[in-house]
Parts: structure tokens; sequence; C-alpha cells
């Protein structure tokens, strides 16, 4: 891991957190101040390793990481992608021991937050420590969805389904244009994620964009048919909860 340089390690996270409810300065003050300067993750490398007991929790400033578990034969499952403002692991600051490890998909920006402080947060600031207790929850939701799509969706609804999700989270937090976004993923790290092979995973894409649904091409993907990506996703963005609601 190296020093970033001068970054804005927060601004993502409180886009995100300020679509749900308003932060007052001095929240803003004190996530900035609890996070240490940023700095770089190679692509591949750990940013969290399975079991271990980590003392600080971090925050995914740029880039997409993705929590993951690892069987004895080598086999990896990813759990969950991470985009720009997720706390990849504030659940480590109750959890302890990590049961999953934590792998930069891409060259990530990275700000980590002694649980210490986290705590104090917890103590001082009892609004914002809601807002990031509904972050975890909300973690939560996503790994319901996707445990339904692994289990009961077609692989093609698996796959429309995920294009659906990261496409609002990262919109969320300001990293796409007019359904489009970057997704530089390989067809492999797809498969980890949704279940298949890569063979699989191609024909899925081709099958996407025969029906005119996307374009995805080198890492981007344009949106052509939101409302037919959505249908054959059957995608409900209820669970993101990217609405005003008050806490």
């Amino acid at each position: 891991m190296t020093k970033a340089g001068s970054v804005s390690k927060i601004t993502t996270l409180v886009d995100k957190l300020s679509l749900r409810d308003r932060l007052n300065p001095e929240e803003i003050e004190a996530l900035s101040a609890v996070l240490d300067a940023p700095k770089t993750v190679s692509a591949g490398s750990d940013i969290v390793r399975e079991h271990t007991r980590p003392l600080h929790s971090t925050l995914l400033v740029s880039g997409f990481s993705a929590r993951y578990s690892t069987l004895e034969d080598g086999g990896r499952q990813i759990t969950e992608i991470n985009v720009s403002g997720d706390f990849i692991d504030l659940h480590s600051l109750l959890m302890k021991q990590m049961d999953h490890g934590v792998v930069a998909l891409t060259d990530c920006v990275i700000a980590e937050a002694p649980h210490s402080g986290l705590i104090d947060i917890t103590e001082r600031h009892p609004h914002l420590s809601r807002l990031l207790w509904l972050d975890t929850i909300i973690d939560a939701a996503i790994h319901r969805q996707w445990l339904v799509a692994m289990g009961r969706r077609s692989g093609l609804g698996h796959l429309a389904h995920l294009v659906c999700e990261l496409y609002l989270r990262l919109q969320a937090v300001g990293q796409t244009g007019d359904l489009t976004f970057e997704l530089p993923l390989t067809q492999t790290t797809l498969g980890d994620a949704l279940g298949l092979s890569t063979v699989h995973v191609s024909r899925l894409i081709s099958e996407l964009r025969s029906e005119g649904v996307v374009a995805w091409a080198g890492g981007r993907i344009d949106i052509l048919d939101w409302r037919r990506l959505a249908e054959i996703a059957e995608f409900d963005p209820t669970y993101l909860r990217l609405q005003s609601e008050p806490v």
C-alpha cells in the first residue's frame, strides 16, 4: 500500500449518506477527522484478510473491491462488490474477527478509521452513528438480494440485477453518466460474483447485448433500455434505500 496524496476522502461517503438524511458540518468534520490519510492498494491485493482481527474499518475512496470467502479447494465466492463511498468492513467494529476477506478488484484508494475513533463517534454523534448503522443494514439487504438472485433468478436475470444494482449505487455517489458507467471487472470476477463459469458469463453478456438492453465493451456499460433491463432482472431498488429517510 502507498499513500495516495491529496484525495477528497469522504466526498462519496457524504454524498451517499446525505441521500438518506442531512449531515451537519460537525458530523462531516467528525468523519473526515476519524479517517487516516488515503493510500492506494494495487488490484488483486487483499485490503482485509480472512480470519484477521482488524483494529480499524476501511472506507473505499475510489475503485472497486469485493467481499469474498474461499473454499479449501481454492474456489472463491464473491458476496458483494464494493463501490466508492462504501465502508467495506464497518461491521468489524463489533464483529472483531473477519469471517471473509476483501480484495481490491481494481487499483483502489482507501482510508482507514481506527475503531477507537469510530467508538467515539457513536458516543458523541448519535445521529451520524445511526446513519452508519443504517449503512450496515443496507449491506445486509444487498446480501439478501444476492442470495435470492443466486438461488432463484436465471443467469440472465442475475446478471441484469447486478447491472441495475451497481448502476444505482454508483449513481448515488456521482460515478455514472446518463445511463452509462464504468465496470472494469473481468469475466472471471463476474463469474465469482454470479456463481457461474466465465464461458457462461460471456454468453449472458452477449444475450443482454442481443436483447438490445446494453452496450458492453471495454469495461464500459451503456444501458440502452432501462425498463427492459429492470424487467429481466425483476429489479426493485427499495432495498438500496436511495431516498430521504431521516433517522
